[in-house]
Order: structure tokens, then C-alpha cells, then sequence
């Protein structure tokens, strides 16, 4: 199985993620961000993008790295990532259903003013001029496709260890 949390930069994902891996046995945290990195080595480079999501080679091999790792390992993928265009979205999903992988989206939410005190209090990455250029289109697919597409936790008042707790209790009841 795989447990996806989308939701936009800041909210919180990679760090519920590691907290949601510690509470489900058996499970890993994949970050399919490294396959966006991989890519952006390419030399020479792949065509001009501002978000690697944009090249179909990372949505397919997104789908066929966490395929690969679930039939070496078994177990859960934790998956912390920001997937906020639908075709994507669907492109990946569809693709992980034809090898049969369950999958369990959540969403990570805040409010915007919850958010972009996130990133400008963040002691990690600092503020960052990228994570504030996605909170309007978080927004807008929020209100769009995402939040009736998955399960949407909000984390606006939530520590990270009570967002985690959510998820897996989520799991646990469907």
C-alpha cells in the first residue's frame, strides 16, 4: 500500500511523514522528489521546465520506482509529495492501480495565513520565494479537485505527531 500526502510546500509532509512511517510497521518513507532530482542532472539537461512534475519521464518513473520498491520490500510507502495538477495526479494513481497498488491519499491542509507563516518561521529552508509561489495554486486546486480527491487532514492547529496520528488512524478505520 501506499500512503500519499499531498498538500503544499510547508504544511508539514516530509516531517509527518517520518512520524507516520514510525507508527505503521513494516513501512518506508520515498520521497519522489529524488526522482525529480535525478532528472535535473541529466546533462544535457531535459527540455526548460519550472517544476520537474512537467517532464512525463518523472510521473512514470514516480509510479514505476514505488512499484519496484513495494515488490522488493512488501510493506507501506510513505510518500510525502506535492501533486497539485488533476492529470497528474491521475496519471500516477492509474498507474500505480494497474500493478495492483492500493492507494491512500491524504491531504495535509492549512489555512494560507497558517502557511505562509510556516515558511517564513521554517529554521530548515528559511523563507523561500518558490514555497510562497505555490500557495496560490494549492489554493486553487484545493478548492478545485484536491480536497474532494482525498482524505484531507487539517493541520492548522495540529502538531506534526497529531497529524500523523490522523493518518494512520485513518487507515485503521477504513
Amino acid at each position: 500500500m501506499i500512503v500519499w500526502l499531498n498538500g503544499t510546500h510547508g504544511v508539514g509532509k516530509t516531517t509527518t511523514a517520518a512520524l507516520v512511517q514510525q507508527l505503521i510497521p513494516d513501512s518506508r518513507v520515498f520521497d519522489a522528489e529524488k526522482v525529480g532530482e535525478t532528472l535535473m542532472d541529466v546533462n544535457p539537461g531535459l527540455p526548460e521546465t519550472d517544476n520537474f512534475q512537467n517532464w512525463p519521464p518523472w510521473r512514470s518513473l514516480v509510479v514505476e520506482t514505488a512499484h519496484r520498491i513495494l515488490d522488493y520490500t512488501g510493506g507501506t510507502l510513505v510518500m510525502p509529495m506535492t501533486v497539485l495538477i488533476e492529470p497528474y495526479w491521475r496519471e500516477i494513481s492509474q498507474g500505480l492501480a494497474s500493478y495492483g497498488i492500493p492507494v491512500r491519499h491524504f491531504v495535509l491542509h492549512a489555512d494560507q495565513e497558517t502557511l505562509r507563516k510556516r515558511i517564513q518561521d521554517d529554521t530548515v529552508m528559511g523563507p523561500s520565494v518558490f514555497r510562497y509561489n505555490y500557495l496560490t495554486p494549492y489554493d486553487e486546486a484545493f478548492h478545485g479537485w484536491l480536497g474532494r480527491e482525498a482524505h484531507v487532514i487539517d493541520t492548522s492547529a495540529l502538531t506534526p505527531g497529531r497529524a500523523a496520528s490522523e493518518v494512520v488512524n485513518s487507515l485503521s478505520a477504513a
